[in-house]
């Protein structure tokens, strides 16, 4: 499929759905976590922990995701994956304690698993190679998108009327989501079934992670989603503190700034066209940190400031990863992106946990502080990258 050729739209806007509910729900009790504190008397090192199981299930689980991907299909995978989640989605409100949702949340995240892999997987087998970065940029647009739509329905709703029913909304607006992305999706037609046999699958594995450069894009996107884990989990109780001390409502606000991600993703093909991919890393990681320093800020502009910057900075770059991925695995792609994936959302987990504990011990500067620490990697990483294209410019 091409841009403007048959199914391309209704593809396009299928996967986009599906981002959407991706990231509503894996992140849905981000921007509830002061709340969450407050219930079970949880410090925010405790509480983060519903944000870092789901990620950490989906890290976990996307390998053996995407091997189901490779033998029954990836559309049948999507679908029974969302399904699942959209199930929990719906049970969490009612968790009767902090262990019980994260038990359920790492479930959530286990049955999330079956998306993200098996989503760029059939973007590469269904998409012309020259569009392909831009249709990755759709679906993440779309995750954005669900990041953006979550926070803020939960921050309103949960003013209102507690976290539970936030929760529950957010799994009311994911069946919709679901609902919808399997009527639109087209049916592969590229698609060839693979093997499950663990030797094959370990092969496909070893294979991959054998290429340097495929191995420096899974470090870039652990990195990039340290910074963005880190960043959006502790954002919320810094606001409820002083000099700010915002409503839950307002808090949920802040997490307009993703539209500046559904922007810098949809546009990444674009900046990859006129910088080369290094070059785009390379800008995506200064954005970020700028955005991380002027964060710092006591002043409320100066915050929204810096998060549009480290969202469009992170956004930018995992497109850019993630698409590189696609275009450079030769075999077993849902192997290939969902080695990424794991690699994304470990660092999702480790940011938000190192950037809870940081902020414990030091406050807003230490979670900028592990920031920073992961963008100096990303940058470190791809100079590598651009010295190993000089010595071999075929592979590198």
């Amino acid at each position: 499929m091409t841009p403007g050729g048959p199914g391309y739209r209704r593809m396009s806007f299928a996967l986009f759905l599906a981002g959407v509910a991706t990231f509503a729900l894996l992140y849905s009790t981000q921007a509830l976590l002061p709340l969450i504190s407050g219930e079970f008397g949880a410090p925010a090192s405790e509480a983060s922990w519903t944000v870092a199981a789901a990620t950490g299930g989906l890290a976990l689980f996307v390998l053996p995701m995407s091997a189901l991907s490779e033998r029954f299909g990836r559309r049948t995978v999507m679908t029974a994956s969302l399904a699942v989640a959209v199930t929990v989605g719906l049970l969490a409100p009612f968790a009767p304690s902090l262990g019980a949702l994260v038990a359920l949340r790492a479930l959530q995240g286990a049955a999330l698993a079956g998306l993200p892999a098996s989503a760029q997987a059939y973007l590469a087998e269904e998409v012309r190679p020259k569009a392909l970065v831009t249709a990755i940029g759709l679906f993440v647009a779309g995750n954005s998108v669900g990041g953006m739509s979550g926070r803020i329905i939960t921050g309103w709703v949960a003013q209102e009327w507690g976290w539970r029913v936030a929760v529950g909304a957010i799994g009311l607006l994911a069946v919709l989501c679901a609902a919808a992305f399997r009527l639109l999706l087209p049916a592969p037609r590229h698609f060839r079934a693979g093997s499950l046999r663990p030797r094959v699958l370990a092969g496909a594995v070893r294979d991959h992670l054998a290429n340097p450069l495929l191995r420096r894009l899974y470090a870039i996107g652990a990195l990039f989603m340290t910074v963005f884990g880190g960043v959006y989990t502790v954002i919320g109780y810094r606001l409820t503190e002083p000099p700010f001390s915002l409503p839950q409502g307002l808090i949920g606000s802040i997490f307009l700034v993703y539209l500046v991600g559904t922007a810098s993703a949809s546009t990444a093909g674009r900046l990859v066209g006129r910088l080369g991919r290094r070059g785009a890393l390379y800008l995506a990681g200064a954005t970020t940190a700028a955005g991380l320093l002027l964060s710092l800020a006591a002043s409320m502009p100066l915050v929204v400031g810096g998060l549009v910057l480290i969202t469009a900075g992170f956004f930018a770059g995992h497109t850019v990863a993630s698409s590189a991925v696609g275009k450079t695995a030769a075999h077993g792609r849902a192997q290939a992106s969902g080695l990424y994936q794991s690699a994304y959302y470990i660092g999702s987990s480790a940011g938000s946990t190192v950037g809870a504990l940081a902020f414990r011990a030091q406050g807003w500067s230490g979670t900028v502080g592990v920031g920073l620490v992961a963008v100096l990697g990303v940058a470190a990483i791809t100079l590598l990258g651009s010295r190993a294209a000089r010595r071999a410019p075929a592979t590198a």
